[in-house]
């Protein structure tokens, strides 16, 4: 037998069967597009992107698209065309507002995908409502309610259907934007004037219970509509109200193995419930003597830089993991890796306009902190919540237990000053 040691040479890649290539759906202030693009630079995949906005602001961009997620079926047409001669294997969307444009994609071009009715109620409150309670999972009551009804017959039905403390919150928002709580009939009222402030006419919004307990948010990967947990974060601060600002994560839970147990199992029916069947989950819960109640479940992962905490099987990001789901990659383990890990979303103590930042180095300088990153722009207004969508940055920490990382996380926070000036705002006689 001769073996030739000469064989011809492979083609490029471009041209291999292996090349992958996945499409990102993102908005223009995405906290995500960077991990994404950075995983799939790491695994040698393509990444291109369509953004939400117009396509001439998006012109001058190296292949990012842009269409209006809103308008789906147009937005899917853009898409299909601009795919036409570099096809993917997978289209992901990195915040839920693009969820239902890519599931609706993704059918057209026939790849693996949620059903665009899940991927919908998944982003939407009220459908997500719905489909919880029919599916049997502890869940708030709720009433829905439309921005244009005379608010003096919100009270009665509230108290009726109800009861108080209550929450009021918008339909399809997220990251706790213009979630209030209000524990009678006149803080109701000022809620819910609040938020059609910030909704504006014609939207729907709901009305829910207020449901006591810790809070945990619990990272995921779905797999034939089988939940992997991937990780549970504790919220160690209290989260009462009158708003809902999200403060510390710190991952492995302190919480009992049986309690955690009822988490992953409540989560996994909640997905059911919803539709889902594969790519990343992300559920916050609240926990008290009943069990564990769903607050929010959606198809995406974990939001702003808090993915940096979690590493898996030999040092792989979160996004890895879900880039290598997407395009078939094999996965070499889901297990976390390594130490206790923490974030703390940088609260914003005031309205006004950010001069300056200091003490990073000295937060940066604290045992156990491995970054702080400053994601607010300077000489720019600072929004808290409920109308603010945004932070002021991130602090990461890492240690041998859970309790020393959230330790670490308050010391470091407690060595930044922050000068916000006020805002001042013009009136025009």
């Amino acid at each position: 037998m001769t073996i030739d040691l000469h064989p011809p040479p492979a083609p490029p890649p471009a041209a291999q069967p292996e090349a992958r290539r996945v499409l990102l759906l993102t908005t223009p202030h995405s906290y995500r597009t960077a991990a994404f693009a950075d995983a799939a630079r790491q695994l040698g995949i393509e990444a291109l992107q369509a953004v939400d906005m117009p396509a001439e602001l998006a012109d001058h961009w190296n292949f990012r698209l842009g269409v209006d997620f809103t308008q789906v079926e147009q937005a899917s047409r853009q898409i299909v065309e601009a795919l036409a001669e570099r096809p993917v294997q997978a289209i992901l969307s990195l915040d839920d507002s693009g969820a239902f444009l890519a599931a609706r994609t993704s059918q057209l071009l026939g790849l693996p995908h949620n059903a665009a009715a899940a991927a919908d109620a998944a982003r939407n409150k009220y459908q997500m409502r719905r489909l919880l309670a029919a599916a049997g999972v502890l869940s708030p009551r709720f009433q829905r309610f439309f921005s244009d009804d005379d608010l003096n017959g919100l009270g009665p039905t509230v108290e009726t259907r109800i009861g108080y403390p209550c929450v009021v919150k918008p339909e399809d928002m997220n990251g706790s934007r213009g979630v209030i709580r209000a524990n009678n009939r006149d803080e109701l009222l000022v809620a819910a004037r609040r938020l059609l402030q910030l909704i504006g006419p014609g939207r729907h919004f709901l009305v829910e219970e207020y449901i006591p307990g810790v809070e945990v948010a619990l990272e995921g990967i779905l797999d034939g509509g089988e939940l992997q947990v991937l990780a549970l974060f504790d919220k160690p601060d209290p989260l009462e109200g009158p708003f809902f600002e999200e403060t510390i994560y710190v991952t492995p839970s302190r919480l009992p193995e049986a309690v955690q147990a009822d988490i992953g199992v409540t989560t996994g029916l909640a997905a059911r419930g919803l539709g889902l069947e594969m790519g990343p989950i992300h559920a916050e819960l609240r926990i008290n003597e009943r069990g564990a109640w769903i607050v929010e479940i959606a198809g995406r992962s974990i939001g702003g830089l808090c993915s940096r905490t979690l590493r898996f099987g030999t040092d792989a990001s979160l996004e890895e993991l879900i880039l290598r789901q997407a395009t078939g990659l094999p996965i070499a383990g889901l297990s976390r890796q390594g130490q206790a890990g923490g974030v703390m979303m940088i609260p914003i103590p005031e309205a006004g306009i950010l001069r300056a930042v200091h003490g990073v180095d000295k937060a940066k300088a604290v045992s156990g902190i491995e970054d702080v990153q400053i994601t607010a722009q300077r000489n720019y207004p600072l929004v808290p919540l409920p109308e603010g969508d945004a932070y002021l940055g991130f602090i990461f920490a890492a240690g041998s237990s859970p309790a020393e990382v959230e330790a670490a996380l308050r010391a470091a926070h407690a060595e930044l000053r922050f000068e916000i000036l006020p805002e001042i705002r013009l009136t025009v006689l």
